[in-house]
């Protein structure tokens, strides 16, 4: 049930008139409503520091006509509920709603999971991962029950094991669940090397895939700017470039989110902007290509089980469409397969 009337709803007068018929009088032999225009809704489970940045950038970037939020604190979620309705003058119309019950999600055409379990002074990473297995098995469920043909969109970190989890309690074929995986990572990677070559990142395209973590790979043979492969370039034109100044700037990537965290205590703009990105894509069907964390058995020679990381995706409204064949050179391969190792080991400890 959901904790208050929606934004869209309207009042009723005295004896019972809804107010709206008083303010505007109806077409004589009007046609009924279009039948073609599509209705989207987005839920969000979570409503920490990245479901609401990730809640108010889906509002003002106008994607989906309802937005459903759930939470297991009914403080936090009613707050979070109204400090977004109270915007509404300044927002694109959309209905808001919010409840502690998953009925609220009934309907939705992407679900958005943010909510996960923060590690304790001196926890295990298997620790960890165990009791955010145990919250997913409250989340996933009720989501497939209400939401049938939904697709999933995983935030919660460690991603690329919890979109596994999620894919094995959902049951949804693989296409429709997916995680954020390092679609940030490659968009930090995309303003380092433009600050570094000052141009604009727009015209930077740039993949960091494999984990969302410490063994990400930088697939540095397929960077271009402005269409212009920058390594063969380089070689062409017999400009010497150091291999540390590349890696120091993939460092720099893997360790951005770190410092965001040491200096305001969490992350949350950016990976706002990032989800807001993939479900624009999905969507509206777009088929852009998104690093996102899929199932990788088949690709690059993976061979690791049931492991999900992240490979440059094309994605549309059915989720993901394909796994974007990019040329990698025989480092970046290995690399690749032995990040798919590190999330497989940690799987394999995991009782689903």
């Amino acid at each position: 049930m959901a904790m208050h009337k929606s934004t869209s709803s309207s009042s009723l007068g005295p004896g019972g008139l809804d107010l709206s018929q008083a303010f505007f009088k109806p077409i004589n032999n009007a046609a009924p409503p279009s039948s073609t225009k599509r209705h989207t809704k987005i839920s969000v489970v979570g409503v920490g520091n990245v479901g609401m940045a990730i809640a108010q950038t889906i509002l003002t970037q106008d994607l989906t006509d309802e937005l459903a939020l759930v939470d297991a604190k009914p403080e936090k979620l009613r707050g979070e509920m109204l400090d977004l309705q109270h915007a509404a003058a300044f927002l694109p119309r959309t209905k808001i709603q919010a409840s502690l019950d998953y009925s609220i999600t009934s309907g939705s055409d992407l679900c958005i999971i943010t909510a996960g379990v923060r590690q304790n002074p001196g926890e295990t990473r298997l620790n960890l991962l165990e009791r955010n297995l145990a919250l997913f098995r409250s989340i996933v469920p009720p989501l497939v029950k209400y939401s049938p043909d939904c697709i999933l969109l995983v935030v919660s970190n460690p991603v690329d094991v919890l979109t596994y989890v999620a894919w094995k309690l959902s049951g949804f074929p693989v296409n429709r669940v997916i995680g954020s995986g390092t679609n940030l990572d490659s968009s930090r990677f995309r303003f380092l090397i433009a600050d570094h070559l000052d141009v604009n990142a727009q015209d930077v395209q740039a993949y960091i895939v494999g984990e969302h973590g410490d063994s990400s790979v930088a697939l540095w043979s397929s960077i271009s700017v402005g269409g212009v492969p920058v390594l063969s370039f380089l070689e062409r034109q017999q400009i010497a470039y150091e291999k540390e100044t590349l890696e120091k700037i993939h460092k720099e990537v893997v360790e951005s989110a770190y410092e965001v965290i040491n200096l305001k205590g969490y992350t949350s703009w950016a990976i706002g902007y990032s989800v807001a990105s993939l479900a624009r894509t999905i969507l509206r069907d777009q088929r852009r290509v998104h690093p996102v964390s899929v199932l990788a058995k088949g690709f690059y020679g993976i061979d690791d089980g049931e492991v999900f990381l992240s490979l440059p995706a094309q994605l549309g409204r059915s989720g993901v469409l394909g796994v974007t064949n990019v040329h990698l050179t025989n480092e970046e391969v290995e690399r690749l397969r032995d990040s798919a190792k590190t999330i497989s080991e940690v799987q394999g400890q995991l009782n689903i």
